[in-house]
This record gives structure tokens, sequence and C-alpha cells, in this order.
């Protein structure tokens, strides 16, 4: 059996030996092993991905490298990520179903796990550079925030569960120190394996020269370190969602720890700023102000609906040991101006942490492909320097955009700066 071996990095000749043993796949697929159409699908920065086509259906195999595949064997990285990129996923299917996709099978010691084939969804960074609409996007980006961050904290867990699954994330080292120094840190000096567009660089030499901003960003980052309010995907970026016209998903929690309850909804909201700025390189000026406006709505209705779910689970599934109903409620009080005051909080420091992203994006190491396409360097740097330069405002003046009106005005404002 699959799980009795050593780890082997496979590939496509030798996947369809190493799972045709296993039923809970071939009873997905179908047919004689030997036969299945493999195909390898991984682009990303990490990892091995695979679809597995048989006589009755298809699905994704994943398995973990012991390296960094963009970078290659001189940066090593532990197996064990893909167990807590399972463990995520089994979370994330109890806390908010229907989102993520359902695990069938999984081999700890391969570091590999089979999961159900999203069909007909594709990338939504592509769709966001191709111009194509997707219905009710930020409000299920928001809804799906809020469930993780309400029922993965002690709002709703009891005490001995939050802290034995906290216990348990710990040991997954390894990937948040990526976090703390790609998106935190590197942005910020010259690291060795950072990389901009040349012609942006007077932009980050300034940036760089921002005391304030750093020491903004490390005490973000303390938080980020210290909190453990709740269980994160820890990558919420348009590479992570799939969708259709009408469905969404979202797929690749391996940076899931615990963390701050803002950091996921900052992130996904830093991705579509992104995906905002570059628009006038990918879209003809007749069509580029309707699909602007749009992905402003979809920021809009992302904090709208996180909001709203938010205050729905704290009336309705407030079990935890937090703001506990016999200090409130059964006593004659309120408790909504708690929470109303929790989520201002929220929504800060999801700002500040959404203004990390766009600039880690463009000045560190796993850039997006909304700029890193644009071929004309030029346009790309004026593009990212918009950006970096809002990023910079809600890092810095969070409360000065908690209105969303403010927040849309804002990025309209730089949308129309020449600054480089």
């Amino acid at each position: 059996m699959a799980h009795e071996q050593p780890y082997q990095a496979l590939d496509v000749d030798t996947l369809a030996q190493r799972l045709g043993g296993v039923n809970e796949v071939v009873d997905r697929v179908g047919g004689d092993p030997s036969v299945w159409d493999i195909r390898e699908v991984g682009d990303g920065n990490l990892n091995l991905v695979f679809i597995v086509t048989g006589t009755t259906g298809s699905v994704v195999v994943k398995q973990a490298l012991p390296y960094v595949r963009m970078v290659g064997e001189s940066w090593p990285l532990p197996l064990y990520r893909a167990h807590f990129e399972y463990y995520a996923l089994v979370r994330q299917a109890k806390r908010a179903p229907g989102i993520a996709p359902e695990v069938y099978y999984f081999d700890k010691p391969q570091a590999l796990f089979v999961m159900e084939y999203l069909h007909p969804h594709t990338i939504l960074r592509r769709k966001l550079i191709n111009g194509e609409q997707v219905s009710r996007l930020g409000e299920t980006i928001g809804e799906f925030c809020a469930r993780m961050a309400f029922r993965g904290s002690e709002l709703s867990l009891s005490s001995p569960e939050k802290k034995a699954d906290v216990g348990l994330f710990s040991g997954n080292v390894a990937i948040p120190a990526i976090t703390e120094s790609l998106v935190f840190t590197d942005p910020y000096y010259g690291a060795e394996m950072n990389r901009h567009t040349p012609e942006l660089s007077p932009v980050v030499d300034e940036l760089r020269r921002n005391a304030r901003l750093k020491a903004k960003v490390q005490r973000l980052l303390m938080k980020f370190t210290a909190n453990t309010e709740t269980m994160l995907h820890g990558d919420l970026h348009s590479g992570s969602i799939m969708a259709t016209e009408s469905s969404v998903r979202v797929i690749d929690p391996e940076f899931s720890q615990y963390g701050p309850m803002a950091f996921d909804l900052g992130m996904a909201v830093a991705n579509f700023f992104m995906a905002y700025f570059s628009q006038p390189a990918h879209r003809n000026q007749e069509a580029l102000e309707e699909y602007q406006t749009w992905i402003l709505g979809v920021i809009a209705a992302c904090f709208t609906r996180f909001d709203a779910e938010f205050r729905h689970l704290w009336q309705t599934e407030r079990t935890g040991i937090l703001f506990p109903k016999a200090l409130f409620e059964e006593q004659g009080n309120s408790a909504d101006d708690a929470c109303d005051a929790l989520l201002e909080e929220i929504r800060l420091d999801a700002l500040a942490y959404c203004g990390i992203e766009m600039h880690r994006r463009v000045l560190s190491l796993a850039h997006n492909a909304d700029f890193e396409e644009i071929e004309d360097t030029a346009l790309r740097a004026k593009l990212e320097a918009r950006n970096v330069l809002m990023g910079q405002a809600l890092i810095l003046e969070p409360e000065a955009y908690r209105d969303l009106t403010a927040l849309t005005e804002l990025a309209k404002a730089y949308n129309q700066q020449e600054v480089l």
C-alpha cells in the first residue's frame, strides 16, 4: 500500500502504480490504473499537482516536495506542511461547508492527499486578468472569512478544543516562517531574493526609508506571531480561489496556522486591489471603468458580508469562553456594542494587513501575474506604484479608511495618480 512505502516524489509515470491499490482513489476514478490519464498541472511555488482521470471520474492529487519548487533544492522545506494542509481542509469543511475541496484520501508519509477535482472552475486570478465577472464573489469570500474567523476561535470553540488545535498547528514551523519573512520583513529592505520592476526603484527606495511605516509593519508582525485568535487559511489570494461565473471555492491552505482574525480578510482584499490597479494594462478604455467599478464592488461586499455573517454567528453560535451570554444577555445586557468594537478592530487590522500584502506582491519573492504579465515595464511600474502607495496609506492610517466609501475613493484617487 502507498502508506507503507518511503517518500518518493511522484510523476506522471509513477503515480498510477502508487495509487492504483487505494480504494478511495480507484472507486472515484474508475477503470484500469495503467490507462488513467494523468496530467501534471502544478504551476504554484511549492508542490506537485496532478489531475487523474479514469472511466468514471477525476480527482486532484497534491504532493509536497522537500524544497521550495520555485527556488529549488537550495531552499529545503519539510514535508510535514502537507499534513497541516490536510488538517486545515478538514476544519474548513466543518467550519465553512462547501467552500474547500473535499478530501478523499490522505497519505501522511508520502505528504500526499487526493481531493475533489473542481470543474469547470478555473483560477480566479486568471479570470480577473481576463476581465470576467463572478457572481457574489465578494459575498462568498467575506462569508468564508467570517465563518472561519468565528468558528475557529474561542467565541465558538471550547477552551480545551481550541488550545489543543493551537498546539497541533504550532508544529507547522517552516511555513509561518516564510510568511514572517517574505510578507512582513523582506519587502522593506534589500533581501537577497527580492526583486521588483526596475522603473519602480524610486518608489521602493522612498518606501524603505520610511521608519514609521516599517515600525507599523513590525507591530503587525508582532500581532501575527503572538496572536492565536483563530485558524487562518494563511495565503488567501486570487490564486487560491477557483471560480465559475456563479460558484466560488477556496483551495491551498498549506500556510494555515492560528493567527489574527483579520489576516485572511486583509490578504484577500489586497489581491482584489492589485487586480484593480493592474486593469489599465489588461482592458481597453471602453471596458476599463466598468470592470474596475465591479472590482471595487467585490471589495465592499467582502467587508460588508464579513460583518453581517460575523454578527449573525455572534448571536447564534457564541458558545465559547469569550463574551459569554452569562455576562451579557443573561444579565439583561446587550452584547452588540462588544461585537461592534471587535469588528472595528478587525476592520482596521485587515486594512493594514491588506497594505502589507499589496507591498510584498511587488517587492518580495512571489509576485502576482496581474502585474507580472505586463510586458511594458514602464507601464507595469506606473501601475505598481499606485498599488504600493495605497498600501502605504492603509498601513499608516487604516482608521481614515474604515468607511467603505472612503476606502473606494482612496483607490480611485490613486488610480488616477501619475507617480512615475
